[in-house]
């Protein structure tokens, strides 16, 4: 039967064959441990893990899909749906030989959810579903232990409060500690079987206080409702954020799993415990087994951070057969999933279980070191680990450390739960971190520990500490996945979340107090600590030489200085694919030269500013060229509006104001001491040095201030409506040519005197802003004009190009490809002539707005518009090769460093992507996988 489906691809409604019996539930021994898609990551991990033959609480998985048509249904679930489930629940009573909703003998279950693509603690989770006013009775009756069957039915009920019937968790958290201080008393563990009891009875006072209803005790129905609220959890706020921040499309993971798994305990005692581990430390990447654990406790105790948890390494002393078991499983899981895994287990009684596998997500150093390890122990290959890492994920490296030289002794030291240094005013909840940050102010969150509804106070913050917790806490595992230095555990900070202020001994840390961290070694300061600037480390350097032995495409830098292109060097630049010459103006030395030939009124006279801008000009291109040792450099002629290198109106206007008021003041100055001077001849002795002085500076204002107003009624004179669309680049040196010819004749002297040096040279001069042959013309005629009167210039010196940012451009390739010697995509021009949008005007209005309700997927400024901007960069390049076969062509817009936009550049033959310095490392490793893509088949047909 044919359903019309909802797209969220803003490409309207499409039809889709729909199986008469679809299947919604898969019992873990069932599902295809390879389709994350359909199965979630964690119900494919479930059973994968089932059919490998680890200890897996029996379970099942309801679908992705079911999810999305439980959205399409109007928040119904879809036909079948309930039956399956049911039979699914008998499947797993007859194999632990329980019932659920049994008063004797209960089955609990666990409803946990799950994408394709892991979220960790962005959605909802019910535990120890099934339990009851009936049911609890058999549980303690089963295991001879009240006050665990008590703290199993808080539990469940503060969970169903809170994610299924949306009370604050909070309303629960303050009932137990206001019982734990009535018992005076500080652990969880300390309160007994009948204090739990008693918050049994508090907590359904919470609830029948918030709906009207008592707790459901029905197990069937708690399990509908828990299902219904794992899926709605896919569009919460702290999900939605997550996806948007990470750009997880629809594409990628769309809707939810619903995973529901027989209930192990770690809460029964000394021989029980729970903890969450990883396979390789996800910090730096060490083959070391890595985790917390918590005896007598269940599994959110570790996640949450509620109680500081032991490092796993602890358990060989306290539980020595067990973690001699997880250390097999450890083995196991790598050598099956061929990744460093995330798992989550409970020990009940002296017996393992695994509750979930998942790809751990780590830090780009420690992504990098596994990358490595793992190909040097056979696991994987070049390719595949070069694959597996994230190229966004390497801007983390460039991130400052905490200068080794700093003597300052820091207030608190925890766990370095997530590495880097970061520094910023404390702020005590994530609303606040969100407000601050968007106020442009550097923050660092504070928290007693994080919760999954932090999370839009991770993006805005600059690190994040925490008082609780370890190094597998909520906080630690989301920070390391962000990149973003964490300390967790920070046992000495006290902190006050109602005056939302912190101490450590003495010092008092309030909102705005000024704190540093260093998420590597846990230590925390007051005030700012000095950092040092990253380096290049040796795994880096082998992944970018694997990276350099697969890419095709040439990786250039963004550099305008020679300290610039020295640093492009380091991080590997074959060259420099765009130098900005308007940068080398804007220097305090020769701005006020510049804007002397700006307000020249003859040729003669801007001719004769530019004649002293000259040497400079050759000084500045020497200095580069040289740094460069025979790669290419692109030069840009000057592209911005004269404008834009002179004071705004207002600023100029202010100006004039205060010269004529200093000019009254002089004068009236001057008058007075001239009547003094008549009054009382003697006086004129006295007064006249200082009249001489009122005299000069009278003089002097008045030249600043003809200069002021000149410059005023030039800037008056330059305005334009849509200057971006103006008088600037090819268009500014056809009509102001010898601006352009003192570029020229600077790039060819450098040359020139380069050359005799015997320095090896190879220069591109680029021409922006072309629209016709005729202008690219008349400026390769002006290059050779010039080049005719510079002393021992050869054609072979230099070649000349354009810069293709106007849609004209592409449409005219063949053309320009008759005069061009290569083609560089200007990409944030020609995005905004591509849209029509001013790119300040729609970042600040309208465009976050496009993103949100998903009108616009990406900003185009960011992530290259393919189908547009992308398409008629493919025209050009199609064109354009067909007239000059042996054309280059790149790009050296801001997408030149983004991953996607490389890939693109490869797909359709560009010949070098360039970027910032600090972007060179993601361009590479981004290039290597476009090729091993294409090798595999794996890249996407243009569109």
């Amino acid at each position: 039967m044919l359903k019309p489906v909802s797209s969220s691809s803003n490409q309207g409604t499409f039809f889709q064959i729909k199986p008469s019996n679809p299947k919604y539930v898969y019992l873990f021994e069932e599902g295809d441990g390879k389709n994350k898609k359909l199965l979630g990551g964690k119900g494919a991990g479930l059973c994968e893990m089932t059919q490998i033959g680890l200890p897996v609480p029996p379970g099942f998985v309801i679908t992705t899909q079911s999810c999305l048509e439980y959205f399409s249904n109007g928040f119904r679930f879809p036909e079948g749906l309930i039956d399956q489930v049911e039979t699914a629940i008998a499947e797993v009573e007859k194999k632990m030989n329980l019932s659920f909703g049994d008063p004797n003998n209960p089955l609990l279950v666990s409803v946990r959810s799950g994408a394709a693509i892991s979220m960790p603690g962005m959605m909802d989770t019910v535990l120890n579903l099934g339990i009851n006013d009936a049911t609890v009775e058999g549980l303690i009756k089963r295991s001879g232990d009240e006050r665990f069957g008590w703290d199993s039915y808080r539990r469940f009920i503060s969970l169903f409060g809170n994610i299924v019937l949306g009370i604050g968790d909070e309303e629960f958290d303050q009932a137990l500690e206001k019982l734990k201080k009535d018992r005076n008393i500080t652990q969880d563990l300390e309160l007994c079987a009948q204090d739990m009891q008693e918050l049994v009875s508090i907590f359904k006072h919470i609830i029948q206080g918030h709906t009207g209803k008592p707790l459901v005790q029905d197990p069937h129905q708690q399990l509908l409702m828990a299902i219904e609220a794992v899926f709605s959890s896919w569009n919460g706020k702290r999900a939605i954020d997550y996806r948007r921040e990470f750009k997880i499309t629809p594409k990628i993971a769309h809707g939810t799993a619903a995973n529901v798994q027989t209930m192990v305990f770690g809460n029964m005692g000394e021989n029980s415990a729970t903890g969450v581990a990883f396979t390789r430390d996800p910090g730096t990447g060490e083959n070391v087994f890595f985790g917390d654990y918590l005896q007598n406790a269940q599994g959110e105790d570790v996640v949450a951070g509620i109680r500081t948890p032991h490092p796993i390494a602890e358990m060989q002393q306290t539980m020595p057969q067990m973690y001699s078991e997880l250390s097999k499983t450890r083995e196991i899981l790598e050598h099956n999933f061929h990744e460093v895994q995330d798992l989550e287990f409970t020990i009940q009684e002296g017996k393992l279980y695994i509750l979930q596998t998942r790809t751990a997500k780590m830090n780009a150093t420690a992504a990098m070191k596994t990358s490595i390890d793992m190909v040097n122990e056979g696991l994987l290959s070049k390719e595949d680990a070069l694959l597996r890492l994230d190229p966004a994920q390497l801007t983390q490296l460039m991130y400052c450390q905490i200068d080794t030289k700093n003597a300052i002794a820091p207030i608190a030291t925890g766990l370095g739960a997530s590495p880097g240094a970061a520094s910023g005013e404390a702020v005590f909840d994530a609303d606040e971190a969100e407000r601050q940050a968007r106020a442009g102010k550097k923050v660092i969150l504070v928290r007693e520990q994080t919760k999954p509804e932090d999370i839009h106070g991770f993006f805005a913050a600059q690190g994040i500490l925490t008082s609780v917790g370890g190094k597998t806490s909520h906080a630690a595992v989301v920070a390391r996945g962000m990149g973003k230095p964490c300390v967790s555990g920070a046992g000495d900070i006290k902190i006050n979340l109602f005056e939302k202020t912190a101490s450590v001994g003495v010092n008092k840390i309030s909102p705005g107090t000024f704190l540093t961290i260093d998420g590597t070694s846990g230590r925390v300061w007051l005030g700012e600590i000095a950092m040092v600037e990253p380096q290049i480390s040796e795994n880096l350097t082998t992944i970018l030489e694997w990276a350099d032995q697969f890419r095709r495409l040439e990786v250039r830098a963004n550099a305008d200085t020679p300290q610039d292109a020295e640093k492009a060097l380091g991080f590997g630049a074959e060259g420099i694919g765009l130098c900005r010459t308007e940068r080398m103006f804007n220097v305090a030395e020769r701005i006020g030269l510049f804007q002397d030939m700006i307000l020249a009124d003859t040729t003669e006279k801007r001719t004769e500013a530019l004649q002293q801008l000259l040497p400079m000009q050759v000084e500045d291109f020497v200095d580069i060229m040289r740094v460069m040792r025979g790669y290419p450099v692109t030069i840009r002629l000057l592209d911005p509006p004269l404008h834009e290198f002179l004071p705004s109106e207002e600023a100029i206007q202010r100006e004039i104001q205060m010269l004529e008021k200093n000019q009254e003041t002089f004068k009236e100055g001057l008058c007075i001491s001239e009547a003094l001077c008549m009054v009382n001849p003697a006086l004129e002795a006295v007064l006249s040095e200082n009249m001489h002085i009122l005299k000069t500076l009278t003089t002097l204002q008045e030249v600043e201030l003809k200069k002021r107003v000149d410059m005023l009624q030039k800037i008056r004179t330059l305005r334009e409506v849509n200057p971006m669309l103006g008088h600037r680049g090819v268009r500014l040196g056809i009509t102001f040519p010898e601006i352009y010819e003192m570029q020229i004749e600077a790039i060819l002297l450098a040359t020139s005197r380069l050359i005799k040096e015997t320095v090896p040279v190879k220069v591109e001069i680029m021409i922006p802003q072309v629209c016709t042959a005729q202008e690219l013309n008349r400026i390769c005629n002006m290059i050779q004009s010039v080049a005719n009167r510079v002393p021992d210039q050869d054609l072979k010196n230099y070649t000349v190009g354009t810069m293709v940012e106007v849609v004209r451009a592409c449409m005219r390739a063949g053309k320009l490809a008759q005069l061009a010697s290569f083609f560089s995509f200007g990409t944030n021009d020609l995005t905004q002539a591509t849209f029509s949008f001013s790119r300040e005007d729609a970042e600040n209005k309208f465009l976050p707005f496009y993103n949100e309700h998903k009108i616009l997927q990406d900003n185009p400024f960011e992530i290259l518009d393919v189908k547009g901007v992308g398409r008629l960069m493919a025209i050009a390049v199609e064109w354009g090769r067909k007239t000059r076969p042996d054309l280059k062509i790149g790009i050296c817009g801001e997408h030149g460093g983004e991953p996607s936009a490389v890939e693109f550049c490869h797909r359709i033959k560009l010949d070098y992507v360039s970027c910032s310095p600090y972007r060179i490392p993601i361009a590479r490793l981004a290039a290597a996988q476009a090729s091993i893509k294409e090798k595999r088949g794996q890249l996407k047909p243009l569109q």
